[in-house]
C-alpha cells in the first residue's frame, strides 16, 4: 500500500553562491564529498539530493523544522551507484509514525539542463 509520495522540481543553480559553511549546515559530509568528485557538475549534485530531501518530506507529510532536521534525510549510494535516501533521526521517527516499522522508500532522481528533480514513495510492506 502506498502511504506517501512526494515530488520536487529545483533550480541547480541556486546551489553555486551557497557558502560553504550553509552547504555544510545542509547536506552530510559523504553528500558533499559525492559532489566534489564531479566538480563541473557539483551544483546538479546538490540540487539533486535537495531535491530528494524535499520529495522525502513531501512524502511524510512533514517538513524541516524543530523535529526535523536537514541531515535527518540524506542520500546515499549503493554499491551499483543507485541513489537511495538514508532516515534517521526526526524523519525516522515521522516515518515510523506513518508506515509503522515495516516501510520501503522508492527514490528517483534525475536532471536536466537548470533543472533537478525527485520523486519519493513511501509503501507500507
Amino acid at each position: 500500500m502506498i502511504l506517501g509520495i512526494g515530488i520536487d522540481l529545483v533550480e541547480c543553480d541556486r546551489f553555486l553562491d551557497w557558502s560553504a559553511f550553509k552547504k555544510q549546515r545542509i547536506f552530510t559530509k559523504k553528500e558533499l564529498e559525492y559532489a566534489d568528485t564531479d566538480n563541473a557538475n557539483a551544483e546538479k549534485h546538490l540540487a539533486n539530493f535537495w531535491a530528494a530531501r524535499e520529495a522525502c518530506l513531501k512524502a511524510l507529510g512533514t517538513g524541516f523544522g524543530e523535529d526535523i532536521a536537514f541531515s535527518d534525510v540524506s542520500v546515499i549510494h549503493d554499491e551499483a551507484g543507485r541513489p537511495e535516501l538514508l532516515i534517521t533521526g526526526g524523519a525516522k521517527a515521522a516515518l515510523k509514525e506513518l508506515a509503522g516499522s515495516d516501510a520501503k522508500i522508492h527514490l528517483s532522481i534525475t536532471d536536466q539542463n537548470d533543472y533537478s528533480a525527485a520523486i519519493v514513495i513511501i509503501e507500507q510492506l
